[in-house]
């Protein structure tokens, strides 16, 4: 069962999200970020996010700006973007009595969750899956374009099958992001998940992630899954380690 729900982003437009509530007894709420340009109803997003609501932990999944059901223009946004809407989306749960325990992100968004944990002081526990180290990473998905963006400010890309438009802003933006500090000081719980095959975000970035990280801090190989959680059962399966791992982090 989910709610549908909208709320502010950080620059005014409204996101669309939807919380896929808790069943059987309640241990307590988290939030989910998306990768890239994947959106709250990916494969990743709506199976972890299902599977955790169906073991009591209810999810908020959103479409960041300008994809799935939000509004805006995605090349209207950034890394940091992202990461201020994963704190406006904690905020607005918080305003609705559901204080977000347990931040969850895969891929690009397990970078903003890193990100954004500082700036929710309620969240106990951080899930990274699939996540690159350095943002800059996903720069490999527009990289035929990026010297035309740079020279020209923006330019058409096709990305996840979407057309989108890449601005300027967005690549400087990912270009000066830096987790490592907001990583080493986390001072949260955090739980490592990848692939030791993902061909999309190489295992190393796990590596560096978890190394970079002071404890209690745990790595999951997810072995015979790829990057998207496609699948079948591994996108359930993750979802069953985290809240396994989280259980100690959750309601009291």
């Amino acid at each position: 069962m989910a709610e549908r729900v909208r709320f502010p982003s950080s620059s005014g437009e409204m996101l669309a999200g939807l919380i896929d509530l808790p069943e059987g007894e309640f241990r307590g709420w988290g939030l989910f970020s998306h990768g890239f340009t994947l959106g709250k109803d990916s494969p990743a997003a709506a199976r972890i996010c299902k599977q955790l609501a169906a073991e009591g932990v209810g999810m908020l999944r959103f479409d960041n700006l300008g994809l799935g059901d939000s509004e805006g223009e995605w090349g209207n946004g950034s890394f940091s973007h992202k990461v201020a809407d994963t704190v406006e989306a904690a905020r607005f749960m918080a305003a609705s009595g559901r204080p977000i325990e347990i931040l969850v992100g895969h891929s690009f968004g397990g970078a903003a969750v890193l990100a954004a944990a500082a700036d929710i002081p309620e969240a106990r526990a951080v899930v990274t899956v699939g996540a690159p180290f350095d943002p800059t990473h996903v720069e490999h998905q527009y990289d035929a374009v990026v010297e035309r963006v740079l020279a020209e400010g923006e330019a058409p890309v096709t990305l996840g099958g979407k057309a989108l438009v890449l601005r300027k802003a967005f690549v400087e933006d990912v270009r000066r992001a830096d987790l490592r500090e907001r990583i080493t000081h986390l001072n949260r719980p955090l739980l490592v998940v990848h692939s030791p095959t993902d061909d999309t975000v190489a295992i190393k970035n796990a590596s560096d992630i978890f190394f970079t990280a002071r404890h209690p801090r745990n790595f999951i190989a997810l072995e015979g899954s790829d990057h998207f959680l496609t699948t079948k059962g591994q996108a359930k399966r993750a979802a069953r380690i985290i809240s396994a791992w989280a259980d100690q982090y959750l309601v009291d």
